[in-house]
């Protein structure tokens, strides 16, 4: 009886080359993460295995407890993310929605305009909106609760954003109903229309400009001389031939 071929052995599949230290390396991914990020997705950028990384977050989320941070790393719906620490969320709380006192950029403001007429709006089209990549400013505003998530785009599945019953709170309103009309503070059409024309005929004014090719001119048939005159002693200003020599008289 021939004996059954023992199959080799399963290599242990790792994504990537390791790029950096593990832990530190999740450490900075997650401070900057919006979402909450599993284990696969953040082995794939660090380059480590997925079984290191699970053990990884795991150390790292009971070595914060222990050192009693004021923030904690948390495993919520199968990812990985910061959070404050519940004992103080009446400070988080005062400093975002009152103790912070700087005023919102002139970025900020106009992002937070986009999203009151354009909301449920996804941060693309915000982006595309404005020119600008505005991932900074969205996380500002929904940290100042001025902005809160509102599902999901059905077509791209992309995060949609709306304002906050406190955004109507702080600048005095009701509803969205009592938002401004943007139609007063847009161009006339008639002031539009005539931009365009002066831009049509600036543009039109250098080939405007271009002198035209002169016409060659025939040149006139010089008199004959009357018989024993000398050619030495006629005047170039008689009238009937032109100046060669560009107005000089010959001597």
């Amino acid at each position: 009886m021939s004996e059954t071929p023992t199959p080799p052995p399963t290599e242990v599949e790792t994504l990537d080359v390791a790029v950096a230290d593990l832990r530190p390396s999740l450490e900075a991914i997650l401070i900057v993460a919006d979402e909450p990020l599993d284990k696969v997705q953040l082995a794939s950028v660090v380059g480590h295995p997925v079984e290191a990384v699970d053990a990884a977050l795991t150390e790292l989320a009971g070595e914060y407890v222990e050192q009693g941070r004021g923030f904690e790393l948390r495993n919520v719906a199968g990812g990985w993310r910061f959070y404050s620490r519940d004992e103080f969320a009446a400070v988080v709380e005062g400093f975002v929605l009152e103790g912070q006192q700087a005023r919102l950029t002139q970025a900020a403001l106009e992002t937070l305009a986009v999203v009151a007429y354009k909301q449920p709006v996804s941060r693309a089209r915000v982006s595309a909106i404005r020119g600008v990549n505005v991932d900074g400013v969205m996380r500002t505003l929904l940290n100042r609760g001025l902005v809160e998530e509102a599902g999901q785009d059905h077509e791209t599945g992309a995060n949609l954003y709306r304002t906050t019953t406190y955004f109507l709170e702080r600048i005095g309103i009701t509803s969205l109903g009592e938002l401004p009309e943007l139609a007063p503070y847009l161009p006339d059409m008639d002031d539009l229309e005539g931009e365009l024309g002066q831009l049509a005929s600036h543009a039109a004014e250098p080939a405007a400009q271009q002198p035209a090719e002169p016409t060659p001119q025939p040149t006139p048939q010089q008199p004959a001389e009357p018989a024993g005159q000398s050619s030495a002693h006629s005047s170039p200003h008689s009238g009937q031939g032109t100046e060669p020599d560009g107005g000089t008289e010959i001597a």
